[in-house]
């Protein structure tokens, strides 16, 4: 399982430990993902995603996982959250 977030791209980063005596080593920050069970009130069903805490924060803050997934690139999004969005897409314009 790569350590990827299905919503943001957000990866793996590198760096260096430094010590008191300034010597450095390589080392990796990792994302803080996160299982996460999220609800499309279009498609009225839930969707297991493994996402990071700083993505979770912006469904949130744009309120749900439908308008997120609408304001997303294509690029960042996993290929299963570009099949969700599609669908999300699909049942919306369906119903309008």
């Amino acid at each position: 399982m790569s350590r990827v977030c299905e919503l943001t791209g957000k990866g793996p980063m590198t760096g260096n430990n430094v010590s008191h005596a300034n010597n450095k080593t390589r080392r990796r920050f990792l994302p803080n993902l996160n299982d996460v069970t999220l609800q499309s009130e279009t498609l009225g069903r839930g969707f297991k995603l493994r996402i990071s805490a700083h993505a979770l924060r912006s469904v949130d803050h744009r309120g749900g996982l439908d308008k997120f997934l609408a304001k997303a690139k294509d690029t960042e999004l996993s290929t299963r959250a570009l099949k969700m969005k599609k669908e999300i897409a699909k049942a919306q314009t369906a119903a309008a």
